[in-house]
């Protein structure tokens, strides 16, 4: 399976959401990383078909989805960020609905119902109203509608939203043993979420797409530039106003302040503190490419 994205552009008005964004995807894990409006949104709407772009296409292993129609979106799962359920509906009576939706045969709407509902670990409340739900188990039945009719493009944005850390890891490996051969497609604000399942990283600021690699590659791009400094509490505000801070964390005696360097910078700017360098995260990757937009939101 590919999915190829060539050239898409999409304005509102003066603003550009998308400029010439391109990228070939086949089965995989893909993360799509980026502050809010960056074009994330906007890209998820035009690769599920609910918003033309103003050009560029849309290839599903070398034809456009403009000729291919319905028989493109029955190759979608798709798990909107806010939840569209009917709080009156059993979980079971949802998926059916869905089902339906996606032209499915009633045979196989209740094969796929209780194993798909097994697989997101709500088929125990499989005849519980939607409405009970907590917000962990609301994003689970969400993902398990995205998985009705077994897609092969699966598209989810923010699907670890309101889960508790257990539920989490379990989100991510159930998205991870689908992509064997599926395209997978994350949006989300939690990079640990596609730290270590993601295929390719996307990164996109401002509509364009400036990064698009494998992770290691994306942080192999930092080596010599992470460091964890040993500080004290009156050497802290020093150090953020010098450098790039990605985190902070008490020790038994001091602070360890995890920092990256800005582009004109080198180890020797670190020589009056005590100091290691250590191993880029994809956080890290995120932080460097990001730091203007997340400078500006301090100052707001």
């Amino acid at each position: 399976m590919e999915l190829m994205l060539e050239n898409i552009n999409k304005s509102y008005g003066l603003i550009k959401a998308l400029n010439g964004f391109t990228a070939v995807l086949d089965d995989g894990v893909y993360g799509l990383l980026g502050p809010n409006g960056a074009g994330k949104s906007t890209l998820i709407k035009i690769i599920t078909d609910s918003l033309k772009s103003d050009s560029g296409s849309v290839y599903i292993n070398g034809k456009s989805i403009k000729t291919i129609g319905d028989s493109y979106r029955s190759m979608l799962g798709y798990m909107p960020q806010h939840h569209g359920i009917y709080p009156s509906f059993t979980a079971a009576q949802f998926l059916s609905y869905i089902g339906s939706l996606k032209a499915m045969d009633k045979k196989r709407i209740e094969d796929e119902v209780p194993k798909i509902l097994k697989s997101v670990n709500l088929l125990d409340v499989a005849h519980r109203r939607i409405g009970t739900f907590s917000g962990g188990m609301k994003q689970r039945i969400m993902l398990a509608q995205a998985l009705m009719g077994d897609p092969k493009i699966l598209i989810l944005d923010e699907p670890t939203a309101g889960l508790d850390p257990k539920e989490r890891i379990r989100m991510r490996n159930l998205i991870s043993g689908y992509a064997l051969n599926r395209i997978v497609i994350i949006a989300t604000h939690v990079v640990s979420d596609i730290e270590y399942i993601a295929k390719k990283v996307m990164l996109i600021k401002k509509g364009v797409l400036i990064n698009y690699d494998y992770p290691y590659e994306l942080c192999k791009k930092l080596e010599d530039k992470v460091y964890e400094i040993e500080a004290s509490e009156v050497e802290l505000l020093d150090i953020i106003l010098s450098f790039n801070v990605c985190n902070i964390q008490k020790s038994v005696d001091n602070l360890i302040v995890r920092i990256l360097l800005h582009e004109h910078q080198t180890e020797s700017d670190l020589s009056k503190y005590s100091h290691r360098q250590t191993r880029a995260t994809i956080e890290d990757v995120y932080l460097s490419v990001f730091e203007e937009e997340r400078e500006t939101e301090v100052m707001q």
